[in-house]
Order: C-alpha cells, then sequence, then structure tokens
C-alpha cells in the first residue's frame, strides 16, 4: 500500500480513469482501490446520517481517517451517533470546527445567520473547514448517492475535485435506499436515531425538517428557501 503523495495532475489522471474503470465495480472494492492507491492519504467523509460509507472504508483501510463537520448546530442524535462509531468501528474520527464559535459568529454576523444568508452559513460552518481539513489527503470519499434528488443523479463514482484539487470518491452512488437498509442489516451498521422519525437527510439541526410522503430524501433539507446543496458537493 502506497502513501506517497500523487502531484495533482497524477491525481487527475487517476481521477478521470478510475470514473471510467469503476463504474460498475462494488462499493467495497472501490474503497480497496481508494486504499491501494492512496493509503493513509485517503479519508471519508460522514455527516453521521449513518455509518454505512465508514464502515465499507474500514473494512478496505482498518483504522481509516473518518471526518466529521461538527458546524454547532447539529442535532443531540448526530453527536451521538458520531461518538458511537468512534466507539465501536474500526475507523479515526476526526471532528472539524468552524473558525468562529456559533456565539462568535452571531456576535459578527447578526443572530440565524443559517436563516437570512444560508448559503454564507453553510461556507463558514462546513465548506472552509471541510478544505481546511482535507489538505493532508490525496482522496476522500462521500456518501452520496444518484437517487437522493435530481441534482445527483449523476453523481460519478470517482471524479476530480478541481477546486480542492483531490480525488473524489463516491463508493455508494450506484446504490438505492434499499440497498443502503439491506448493508444496514446485514452488517449491523450504527445509524442515527432520527432516521426512524421521519428524517430522511439528516444536516443541521435549523435547516431540517422531516419528510413527507412522495418527497425525495433531500427536500427536508433547507425547505422553502430553493438551497439544495451546502456547497461542499458544488
Amino acid at each position: 500500500m502506497t502513501t506517497a503523495q500523487h502531484t495533482a495532475e497524477e491525481l487527475e489522471r487517476l481521477a478521470v480513469q478510475a470514473g471510467r474503470d469503476l463504474e460498475e465495480a462494488s462499493a467495497l472494492d472501490v474503497l480497496r482501490w481508494a486504499a491501494d492507491t492512496f493509503g493513509r492519504r485517503f479519508c471519508v467523509t460522514s455527516s453521521m446520517e449513518d455509518a454505512v460509507v465508514a464502515h465499507l472504508a474500514s473494512r478496505a483501510l482498518p483504522g481509516v481517517d473518518v471526518v466529521f463537520l461538527d458546524t454547532g448546530y447539529h442535532f443531540p442524535e448526530t453527536i451521538g451517533t458520531r461518538d458511537a462509531v468512534a466507539a465501536v468501528m474500526d475507523v479515526n474520527v476526526i471532528t472539524l470546527t468552524p473558525r468562529q464559535t456559533v456565539a462568535e459568529q452571531d456576535a459578527e454576523y447578526g443572530p440565524r445567520l443559517h436563516d437570512r444568508d444560508p448559503d454564507r452559513c453553510c461556507a463558514l460552518r462546513k465548506v472552509a473547514p471541510l478544505e481546511e481539513g482535507l489538505r493532508g489527503y490525496d482522496a476522500w470519499a462521500t456518501g452520496l448517492r444518484r437517487d437522493e434528488s435530481p441534482t445527483r443523479a449523476n453523481t460519478p463514482v470517482a471524479s476530480w475535485d478541481a477546486r480542492r484539487q483531490k480525488v473524489k470518491i463516491a463508493p455508494i452512488a450506484r446504490w438505492t435506499q434499499e440497498d443502503v437498509e439491506s448493508y444496514v442489516a446485514e452488517h449491523g451498521v450504527l445509524t442515527n436515531p432520527l432516521l426512524m422519525d421521519g428524517y430522511a437527510s439528516i444536516g443541521c439541526a435549523p435547516c431540517t425538517r422531516r419528510v413527507l410522503e412522495g418527497e425525495d430524501a433531500r427536500s427536508g433539507r433547507w425547505a422553502g428557501l430553493g438551497k439544495t446543496e451546502c456547497g461542499i458537493h458544488q
């Protein structure tokens, strides 16, 4: 297993080639490729909605870094899921925090920035901390799936993240919700308790609601604001 750092040009070539070669590969094989190619310069990001990708990655790379963004606005159940994952899985959970606490952000921008300018709030509390936290890696994996929403329908299994100059991997991009549930049941994977309480996609508490029957999984995020992504995947 290599841990050598690649140049940006090498990484881009790897991403493009993997996007072609791994389209039909199993999620575990995708992650084994990432582990073999990048070693400890590979990490998983997790919102702690569930620990499926973290569990898969731990099978490919025991002790893999799992990066979690603690925005200061999470549900208690989400923090509890993070702590449980760190306690029982063969992973190294790394918690990233924004430059400012919620109180400091409120003092500079005014209270409830998430209501008035959700894009800026996400940029400050999610996008910026992640960009800083990923600097030591050549590749990162996410739990994006094509069936989650129309904006994610074309998610590649592997791609070039030009903004961060890294290989971006979505090992379960081709999975359905049924695939996720089957994997969780088969392996006893930890999931956020809110998934059993009407939530289908879990983010910060002020910007997340339960989904209604017939809505897609992402419809409970930033409802009524015309916003579908936090900016990490754009």
